[in-house]
């Protein structure tokens, strides 16, 4: 794939937590259609039991690198460790259930180089049947926080003040500035990881990718959302078992992400409302479920009651 005396143009870094079945799909699909550039493949595996990390390593020994770890240590850490030993001039955080249709990688350095390299980028992404899925988003405020509350952001899709999520609606072949890029697919020269101290530890499942795009632009620094390539994600196939952890971890890195950004009456207020959410989504979720006769949606309704009762502790003192 390249020579090891040389740099790769691009390092991959790919967190897997026992999803096999996904991960040999998705170095697939790298493979196939990555071309006209050098990459390495970085695997940091979290824990996963088993010995299918050993066939992994077997089935790609010339061109993927592999860190097993002892236990689960996070998303962002565990990226941190593929970062640690990365080579490459750019690095591409990419996760385990996503798939390649086409040269996206020499079309995001392309793209990189022509906007001066002080940048995050995420290119368009799709679902399963070939229909988009979130990209990006916008960080929250009260107006488009609480529209998301409410559902009224469901109502004005292309509102840029009511729905956080607009741009997803827009359909557009340009490249245009945003807030955030999806963290299943996040694209920056390697010097850009390494001025923001990469990904912050302290986020452990969720908001990492939003934290490390608000860092950037606090440092001047843009984020880009570049539709002129995509990839397919198998949105929540990875934690699709793991319901609670998904929904607790969800309010978990809401909180704290406020709490290291956000301060006085507007952290209340925005926690408020976040908390405000979850109670509405209960009883929202609970009569749709009793309504329907739908067991989905009244898990739906007691995982939201439960994170009622989550409030992590503030680690950015």
């Amino acid at each position: 794939m390249e020579n090891k005396l040389v740099k790769p143009d691009c390092s991959i870094i790919i967190v897997n937590y026992k999803d096999y079945k996904l991960i040999y799909d998705c170095i697939d699909s790298v493979i196939k259609h990555t071309s006209g550039l050098s990459y390495e493949i970085i695997v940091v595996d979290n824990s996963s039991e088993g010995s299918e990390i050993d066939r992994l390593k077997e089935k790609y020994l010339s061109c993927v690198q592999i860190i097993k770890n002892k236990e689960n240590l996070g998303f962002a850490r565990a990226n941190n460790q593929g970062i640690g030993i990365a080579r490459g001039r750019y690095i591409l955080l990419l996760n385990n259930d996503t798939l390649f249709l086409e040269n996206s990688l020499r079309k995001l350095i392309d793209f990189s180089e022509s906007r001066g390299n002080n940048l995050i980028a995420g290119c368009k992404i799709l679902n399963a049947d070939m229909t988009r899925q979130v990209s990006v988003w916008e960080f929250d405020n009260f107006l488009n926080a609480l529209s998301e509350i409410l559902f009224i952001y469901k109502v004005f899709p292309r509102s840029r003040l009511l729905n956080r999520f607009y741009k997803n609606y827009v359909e557009t072949t340009e490249p245009s500035e945003v807030d955030v890029v999806k963290g299943c697919f996040l694209f920056c020269p390697r010097d850009v990881a390494e001025k923001l101290n990469r990904l912050d530890e302290r986020f452990y499942f969720y908001m990492e990718e939003t934290d490390f795009c608000y860092r950037l632009k606090s440092m001047g620094g843009k984020v880009y959302y570049f539709p002129g390539t995509e990839i397919v994600h198998l949105d929540g196939s990875s934690t699709k078992s793991i319901q609670w952890f998904k929904f607790r971890n969800q309010t978990m890195a809401k909180i704290q992400f406020l709490q290291k950004h956000v301060k006085g009456v507007r952290f209340f207020l925005m926690a408020f409302l976040h908390y405000f959410g979850v109670f509405l989504r209960t009883f929202v979720y609970l009569a749709m479920g009793v309504l329907s006769l739908n067991k989905i949606l009244l898990k739906k309704s007691f995982y939201y009651l439960r994170q009622l009762g989550v409030y992590p502790k503030n680690l950015f003192k």
